[in-house]
């Protein structure tokens, strides 16, 4: 079975991020049109304040948590923004779903799992006949992520220091491989 569902997991700040984004760029230039979202840590003197999300299709902006955010479900030092996960980042996920050939996710972790309408995003993704790449949680048992993973048309990297340069070419052949096939069918 081809393989549409590809997972990135790792460690916190092992790059997964930017393979992701590699492999979105590689998709690009092949002529693929990618949506959906991005988060990325946002520092601020050296030190995290917090993470921005990115709308990969109309490069819209928001904070999927703050240090100075006043509300919103609380991880560690950081409020999770659930007017911006929700008005931004999960509606580019359904605008991918609808409009694009591959749908982006990163990140399905802990803050994003605090919001009912991001996991309907992810499911439609998951539902669809779309190409997902996604960055999956690495430690998270939730049960989004399990069903995730646990899926027949699923692939799961691992990034690691050793791999995060080169691995992003082994998840692109892997998803032109799907691309090209659904055109074959």
């Amino acid at each position: 079975m081809r393989k549409r569902l590809l997972l990135l997991t790792g460690s916190p700040g092992v790059g997964k991020t930017t393979l992701l984004l590699r492999v979105v760029e590689a998709l690009r230039t092949r002529g693929y049109s990618v949506g959906g979202m991005v988060s990325r840590e946002v520092r601020s003197c050296g030190a995290r304040v917090g993470f921005e999300l990115l709308d990969l299709s109309s490069l819209k902006r928001g904070w999927l948590a703050h240090v100075n955010q006043k509300t919103g479900p609380n991880i560690g030092r950081y409020h999770v923004n659930l007017d911006d996960l929700e008005g931004l980042g999960a509606q580019a996920i359904v605008n991918a779903v609808d409009k694009c050939d591959i749908v982006a996710v990163d990140e399905v972790g802990p803050m994003e799992l605090f919001s009912e309408k991001f996991k309907e995003a992810v499911a439609k993704a998951g539902e669809s006949k779309k190409l997902v790449v996604s960055v999956v949680h690495l430690k998270s048992r939730s049960v989004l992520i399990e069903e995730m993973k646990g899926r027949e048309d699923a692939e799961t990297y691992t990034v690691t220091c050793q791999n995060r340069g080169s691995l992003h070419e082994a998840v692109f052949r892997k998803a032109v491989e799907y691309l090209e096939s659904r055109h074959t069918e």
